[in-house]
């Protein structure tokens, strides 16, 4: 006799919880891709609520993994749970225990989703997950750091390390929350007024946070604010692009810093644009032409470059700027990026440090004499940062660290993120 199978049903019409259901499901087969790729292909068709629950629920799942999973382990041994129905439960218990949805709902719903001979035992789960409530609340602060913050054993006792008990946990506590929406005005055609729901940022001028759901899409097309974290700006800041000056991005796609390049000096600069992958250069270049969409003749190139393979000939020493924001852990934005605490380890660590390493000094071989280098990641991590800078400058003796920045979440509740500003050697 053919075992019946608990996927979700194709013939059923889609709904946001089985949607969401679906990408978990495939996302735990780690096929590589990311949960907002994930999400984005399911919820092309749903309405804008439908998609905000299908978004809450993956992500709230994917955040609090580990806290899911402890409890889950508690109700149902996993040995003798498949793996579609534990995604399953543990959306469930998502909806219920993160997201604080109403509890008829979530399990009537959930119940809806299981095949007919599995009814019974989710709904006997949910409701015993439903009784001990008052019991798992109750026991969160004794749990281990790396189980009630949902992280990597290894990335929770690092940061713990590194900053103390409380301020560690303040850290992890804060990568659980979901990242709020702020945005960056193109000085070059910025929009007047200025809409009265939008916050500027005391220390940040040009920045503002949005209210939730509020996004500004009529002005995003038209090039005049750009979605950015701030935490974005202290490279942008440091190297200081000045006008007149030839200005190289040497990572740049989606193109968010360098939409800030070419607002610091209102278009004015010569601006080389690069990115690795082809395939992100579209989005790159739109990202540039709605940035500078009133110029006439905005003086901006896009292309392909791989610096982790050299610096191509016609780049030595041609730039007054160089800013290279190198691929590197994500350790910083966590609260963006979700399903990233899953996947670096130790071991990856080390791999992205050693192309840092190889595309930084690539890149400075494009700054001209005198000229400045930016390096930067959205990292937390020293042996990506500072450490690495250090490594940097031992290797090519007359280069000087002039400046850098350390960015921290739980300090300054923003993304984490690093920015260094080297000046090469003048050559008399």
């Amino acid at each position: 006799m053919k075992k019946a199978s608990s996927r979700p049903c194709r013939q059923r019409p889609a709904n946001p919880r089985e949607l969401a259901w679906r990408a978990l499901c495939h996302w735990g087969e780690k096929t590589g891709e990311f949960a907002d790729t994930l999400i984005h292909r399911a919820g092309e068709n749903l309405t804008v609520p439908d998609r905000a629950l299908l978004q809450s629920i993956v992500l709230g799942t994917l955040r609090n993994l580990r806290l899911l999973d402890y409890w889950l382990n508690e109700l149902r041994d996993e040995r003798h749970t498949e793996k579609d129905v534990r995604w399953l439960l543990l959306s469930a218990l998502c909806q219920l225990f993160i997201l604080h949805y109403p509890a008829y709902a979530v399990v009537n719903e959930t119940v809806k989703l299981a095949t007919t001979r599995l009814r019974a035992v989710i709904n006997g789960v949910l409701r015993e997950s439903l009784r001990r409530r008052e019991q798992w609340e109750a026991a969160l602060p004794e749990l281990p750091p790396a189980v009630r913050y949902s992280m990597p054993d290894w990335l929770a006792e690092r940061w713990l390390a590194r900053f103390g008990e409380q301020e560690g946990a303040a850290l992890l506590a804060l990568m659980q929350q979901p990242s709020q929406v702020f945005l960056r005005l193109n000085a070059i055609n910025p929009p007047a007024p200025m809409p009265e729901s939008w916050t500027p940022l005391a220390d940040a001028p040009g920045w503002y946070l949005l209210p939730e759901g509020a996004l500004p899409r009529e002005l995003l097309t038209a090039g005049q604010v750009y979605i950015a974290d701030p935490s974005t700006r202290h490279s942008v800041e440091l190297l200081n692009p000045s006008r007149g000056e030839k200005i190289l991005d040497a990572c740049a796609a989606p193109g968010g810093k360098s939409v800030g390049i070419l607002s610091a000096t209102r278009g004015d600069c010569q601006l080389v644009a690069t990115d690795s992958d082809d395939h992100r250069l579209p989005m790159l270049k739109q990202n540039l032409e709605r940035a500078t969409s009133t110029l006439e003749r905005p003086d901006v190139r896009v292309q392909q470059c791989d610096w982790a393979l050299g610096c191509p000939a016609e780049f030595v020493s041609s730039f007054d700027a160089v800013l290279a924001d190198v691929p590197c852990s994500n350790s910083g934005v966590l609260r963006r990026r979700v399903d990233v605490r899953w996947r670096i380890t130790p071991d990856e660590l080390k791999k992205t440090r050693d192309l840092q390493l190889t595309i930084a000094q690539n890149s400075m071989r494009a700054v001209k004499p005198g000229g400045r280098l930016v390096y930067s990641t959205c990292s937390i991590e020293p042996e990506e940062n500072h450490e690495l800078v250090q490594l940097l400058l031992e290797r090519h003796p007359g280069w000087q660290l002039v400046n850098e920045r350390l960015v921290l979440p739980h300090r300054d509740h923003t993304d984490g993120a690093y920015a260094a500003l080297l000046r090469a050697p003048r050559i008399d």
